[in-house]
């Protein structure tokens, strides 16, 4: 796709791929849990050993998307290294009230978005180690059962939470929708809220700064 003059480059749609079908993948997980969980609905739907086979695949295939992205998408490996460095900046932009007047300037990611990043990343290993748990119960002893249960429901529940917060502060950004829609964003929209980051792309090469320059032009 040729880049509008106006705007920037901000994903490829190898990794738009990554995030829609982990996003997919996690929504399904979702709703199936609650019709397995929540009474009225899971009486509602009913067909439980079917649910139950949904949701447990769908399980085993989350993390296909991040190990597909990791070795298939370059531009998605560049991404990760964006989003596991913290800055000094980041603890600013964390502590301070009007983070999203563009008066703290973040590179490609600020600081929510590496701290949900991380949090998706743990949540994915711990519902699949503790998932597989619970399929193959008689392999494990009634306490390690116990206590896999505890804490997938427990991390479930907050997935859910955090699931519902990411999907309303995008419906409160159309320019970051259209971002993973398009893999453009706005210049204007760009120096607001990743002011580092589009300074770098405008004005030079790739570096190894958190400014993602060379997602002007990435590679998949």
């Amino acid at each position: 796709m040729r880049q509008p003059p106006d705007r920037i480059r901000r994903f490829t749609q190898g990794q738009r791929w990554i995030h829609g079908c982990l996003g997919a993948l996690m929504g399904v997980c979702l709703v199936t849990a609650a019709m397995l969980y929540w009474g009225p609905l899971s009486a509602l739907v009913g067909r439980r050993q079917l649910v139950e086979t949904v949701h447990f695949t769908s399980g085993l295939l989350l993390p296909l998307p991040l190990i597909v992205g990791a070795f298939a998408s370059a531009a998605f490996r560049s991404d990760v290294r964006l989003l596991n460095r913290f800055l000094p900046g980041d603890w600013s932009w964390l502590r301070a009230r009007n983070r999203r007047d563009g008066s703290i300037s973040s590179g490609k990611f600020n600081a929510g978005q590496k701290l949900n990043s991380a949090f998706v990343l743990a949540a994915v290993i711990i519902l699949l180690a503790t998932g597989l748990m619970l399929h193959y119960f008689s392999v494990f002893p009634d306490d390690i059962r116990t206590g896999a249960t505890f804490v997938h429901d427990l991390v479930a529940a907050a997935v859910a939470v955090v699931s519902a917060g990411h999907v309303w502060m995008a419906w409160q950004d159309p320019e970051a929708r259209r971002g993973l829609r398009t893999g453009f964003v706005s210049r204007s929209w760009a120096r607001r809220e990743h002011a580092l980051w589009a300074a770098e792309t405008s004005t030079g090469p790739p570096g190894d700064a958190d400014h993602g320059g060379a997602s002007t032009r990435p590679r998949d």
